[in-house]
């Protein structure tokens, strides 16, 4: 089975929701015309990153009464998509959330359980974390979703993988920091090997989108990845400018790899649990 997908690495409007939703449903149209199956944006791609007391104004409801959203859904009628947006629950908690649409129906939400408040960042100030890491059937199979800190941690892919993702879908709004060389930002660089690493660990596809521009003096570096389940690099998207980057999965990879590598069969997860509970045990 074959899965073409888009990554869309794009600048956001701070708070602009109907014109982010207009950059969407024009990337969305591009990818249709190139006969993608599945599309996914960076990080908050709808509301842009810096909110802080913007976050009530902007969160919208995945559902197909929403202004936003019903038309996101009406489109996910031809291809499945992956948009990032902030969530509101029913006891008024917003949470920094990615969304998996397809067939006119929202598959899942993930709200990001990891948020960040040191250096640049001060997201636990204005967000709710998240408290769950699940994967879903698509009709491509188990998928994971994780939101740019999230896979700053090893657990959050651990446990997707044991959960029965075979695609995990990273989505940041990750600011360039530290430059190593003249050609690559050091944070472009540690995404790119963690992402890399996750792949051939697991054996299961990786992909990341990323957003661009300049938001609140941070710069977005964008540089959309996606590898493959030996860890090859199968596509990746250019630096500091907005694009859609096109790859095509062959899902049949993970056979391959996976009678080749039996990393997912001899995992032994009861042996996990067990020195978690010793490790817990100790407060």
């Amino acid at each position: 089975m074959k899965l073409n997908l888009a990554l869309a690495q794009i600048n956001t409007k701070l708070g602009d929701v109907d014109a982010n939703l207009a950059k969407h449903l024009e990337y969305i149209k591009q990818a249709k015309s190139e006969k993608s199956d599945l599309l996914v944006f960076p990080e908050l791609s709808l509301t842009g990153y810096v909110l802080q007391d913007l976050v009530a104004s902007v969160a919208h409801k995945p559902t197909d009464d929403d202004p936003v959203f019903k038309h996101l859904l009406k489109e996910s009628h031809d291809l499945d998509l992956v948009v990032g947006f902030v969530d509101e629950d029913s006891r008024h908690r917003f949470y920094i959330a990615s969304a998996y649409l397809s067939g006119g129906k929202v598959m899942h939400v993930h709200h990001k359980i990891y948020l960040p408040t040191y250096g640049l960042f001060d997201e636990g100030r204005f967000f709710a974390w998240g408290d769950s890491i699940r994967a879903f059937d698509t009709r491509f199979g188990r998928v994971g979703m994780l939101i740019c800190e999230d896979f700053w941690h090893a657990s959050p892919p651990y446990l997707l993988w044991l959960d029965g993702a075979d695609i995990m879908i990273f989505s940041s709004a990750s600011p360039g920091r530290g430059l190593n060389d003249k050609e690559k930002l050091e944070s472009a660089r540690w995404v790119e090997r963690v992402t890399k690493a996750y792949a051939s660990m697991f054996t299961s596809f990786v992909a990341h989108a990323n957003r661009v521009g300049y938001e609140d003096g941070l710069h977005f570096w964008g540089g959309a990845t996606l590898f493959d389940p030996n860890g090859e690099e199968i596509a990746i998207g250019p630096y500091n400018e907005e694009a859609l980057t096109f790859a095509q999965m062959d899902l049949n990879q993970l056979r391959r790899t996976r009678a080749r590598l039996p990393l997912l069969r001899d995992e032994r997860t009861s042996l996990v649990q067990k020195e978690l509970d010793r490790i817990l045990s100790r407060g």
